[in-house]
């Protein structure tokens, strides 16, 4: 189930235990991927973390591939991730285009970056 980060910090902190979270950076390859999602993913599961983040490169250059991956994070493993979104240099229309398919997916935690 994908909950919201703002609760799971509240229910650790409720159980005087610490959120644990990792995160990613969108791969350059497909390799890269494979790896990140096939390999290291579900060894870090075995630590059983919290929720995870995925990055979003400067200017959203990575803006696709954090979606997908995110998306694939939460279909697959089942575990809550968060997608970073750069705001600068992109329009208004641009970031509701990029909300409007993150909701489509299921991606309810979204952090908001300046740059």
């Amino acid at each position: 189930m994908i909950r919201f980060i703002h609760d799971i910090h509240v229910e650790k902190a409720s159980q005087g235990q610490p959120a644990i979270s990792f995160e990613f950076f969108p791969p350059k390859t497909e390799e890269g991927d494979r790896n990140l999602l096939e390999k290291t993913l579900p060894e870090l599961l075995h630590v059983r973390p919290s929720y995870c983040s995925v990055t979003y490169g400067a200017g959203g250059g990575t803006r696709e591939k954090t979606i997908s991956i995110v998306d694939r994070i939460q279909r697959e493993h089942g575990l809550t991730t968060m997608m970073h979104l750069t705001c600068v240099n992109a329009t208004r229309a641009e970031l509701q285009s990029v909300i409007d398919d993150a909701r489509r997916r299921g991606i309810r935690n979204i952090l908001a970056l300046r740059g």
